[in-house]
């Protein structure tokens, strides 16, 4: 029996053929380019989400929503749209390689997700029970104190580095967040007693301090993967985080009888059944883009960037909700906010600093 082996040149003719067919390697200024194009992408979707969620949930509050419990579940049960994405993407792996996964999540990483997504539930409820009874632009400016909250928890949790731009913010944020408990009543909501407003004020601050320790879980769980972060990982443990969180609401809305009143009270709702429905699933989607966003940037770069985008979008709050909800911009909300814009300045001039500095020592070690 004769065994046919192909000559050298036949080898190197089939190599070449091969070459021809896979796409060449990305120059690394192609590969930067893609970086700060994926990292403001993923800016985007948060800032778009931190903007667009709030608003709506005060909405579904200032026209005769009430369930606590709903309203936490909806700031997660947009997880399934992530479907759609994951599973482009993973027929354009399928494409590439036949032999391609599904799932790229470990069960570590599931675990740790899971339990990310517990405490993200336990966060939603905090969070929306709170507007219930607070603006949404005095929610926003306390919710600009997470920020103070995630430097703290990443300097033990992820060993992030404290200058003296970032202590400062910190200090900054934190007294924002005191001038607005100075004198609560001057933008109490009707119908809202001095307990009730002191009430949601204690339960935002929580939110933001729960959060803090969220963002920087989120990085730790990164860290600790022990494979590579790709894109498609952080959509699937979002997927997680989500399924985990709206699991959390549902067994409260199940204790309190929720399901049951939702329907009753789409049709007493002030803006008609039909947009009920309508704000409820908007708000979900726009929660969803929230936390994909702010994981999509952990992923990208570190937990404070995320920190400083979703503080830093308090005026575009403010504004909107002055605009389109006719809330009131008093004198200490005005300080209270310069005071944190003046906090975020200092972080990112700081990281402004670091960054050519760090850039400056490459250079010359080159």
């Amino acid at each position: 029996m004769e065994i046919d082996i192909p000559d050298q040149g036949a080898k190197e003719g089939n190599h070449r053929r091969l070459e021809t067919l896979l796409p060449p390697a990305p120059t690394p200024e192609v590969s930067r380019n893609l970086k700060r194009l994926f990292i403001a992408i993923n800016c985007l979707i948060l800032c778009v989400g931190n903007a667009g969620g709030p608003l709506l949930l005060r909405v579904y509050f200032l026209h005769g929503g009430h369930r606590q419990w709903f309203s936490a579940w909806l700031e997660t049960a947009g997880w399934p749209v992530l479907f759609l994405p994951l599973s482009l993407s993973y027929l354009y792996r399928r494409r590439s390689d036949p032999s391609a996964v599904a799932v790229h999540l470990t069960p570590r990483l599931f675990l740790a997700s899971g339990a990310i997504g517990l405490l993200t539930g336990l966060d939603d409820f905090l969070y929306a029970y709170g507007l219930d009874f607070l603006p949404v632009s005095t929610s926003a400016v306390l919710i600009a104190t997470q920020l103070a909250f995630t430097a703290l928890f990443a300097y033990f949790i992820v060993r992030q580095r404290f200058t003296a731009f970032s202590i400062n913010a910190v200090a900054l944020l934190t007294v924002g967040a005191a001038v607005l408990a100075l004198r609560s009543s001057s933008d109490r909501p009707k119908g809202v007693s001095s307990a009730g407003y002191w009430k949601g004020f204690v339960l935002t601050l929580g939110a933001a301090a729960l959060y803090g320790l969220v963002l920087p879980l989120v990085e730790l769980t990164y860290a600790k993967a022990g494979r590579a972060i790709t894109y498609t990982v952080v959509m699937e443990m979002q997927l997680v985080i989500g399924f985990f969180a709206t699991v959390l609401c549902t067994v409260g809305m199940v204790v309190n009888n929720d399901f049951q009143a939702i329907p009753r009270e789409a049709e007493k709702y002030g803006l008609g059944e039909t947009k009920y429905y309508v704000v409820v699933i908007c708000a979900a989607i726009l929660w969803q883009c929230f936390f994909l966003g702010a994981v999509g940037v952990i992923s990208c770069v570190n937990t404070l960037l995320a920190g400083v985008l979703i503080a830093v979008f308090i005026p575009v709050v403010e504004f909107l909700a002055a605009i389109f909800l006719h809330e009131k911009f008093t004198g200490e909300k005005g300080v209270a906010l310069l005071l944190c814009l003046w906090g975020l300045a200092s972080y990112s001039y700081g990281e402004y600093r670091e960054g050519k500095e760090a850039a400056e020592q490459a250079t010359v070690t080159v």
